[in-house]
C-alpha cells in the first residue's frame, strides 16, 4: 500500500504541478511541502483535508483506504465542454452507494443502445 507522501507526490506529478504551487495553496514553504512528499515530515490533518480538496480526491484515497483513483495524467483533459474526467470521477465519489449503483445501471443501459 502506498504511503501518503507518495500519493501526494504522484497526484502532483500527474497534474504537472510544481511543489511550490501546491505549497502556496497550503500556505507553507516549498521546503516544508518537499519534506511532506519525501516522508521527512508528518503531514498534518489540516493539510490532508486541503490536499483532498485541491486534488479532488477523497481523504480515504489519500490515506490509502480507497484505491479507486486511476492516477492517469489524462484525467485533467477536457472531456465534454469544460468538464474533465477527473471532475466526473470526483462527483461520482461523492454519491452514496445506492446512487452509484443507479448510475452504473444507467451507463450499462446507454451502452446497450449502440
Amino acid at each position: 500500500m502506498k504511503e501518503l507522501h507518495a500519493i501526494i507526490r504522484d497526484l502532483r506529478e500527474d497534474r504537472d504541478l510544481k511543489q511550490k504551487t501546491v505549497a502556496e495553496y497550503l500556505g507553507i514553504s516549498q521546503q516544508t511541502y518537499s519534506n511532506y512528499e519525501n516522508g521527512r515530515r508528518d503531514i498534518p490533518l489540516w493539510a490532508v483535508l486541503k490536499l483532498s480538496k485541491y486534488f479532488k480526491v477523497s481523504t480515504d484515497y489519500l490515506l490509502g483506504a480507497d484505491n479507486g483513483y486511476l492516477g492517469s495524467p489524462n484525467l485533467n483533459r477536457k472531456y465534454l465542454g469544460d468538464v474533465t474526467i477527473h471532475d466526473v470521477l470526483f462527483r461520482i465519489q461523492k454519491l452514496d452507494a445506492g446512487k452509484r449503483r443507479e448510475l452504473l445501471r444507467f451507463i450499462r443501459f446507454l451502452g446497450e443502445e449502440e
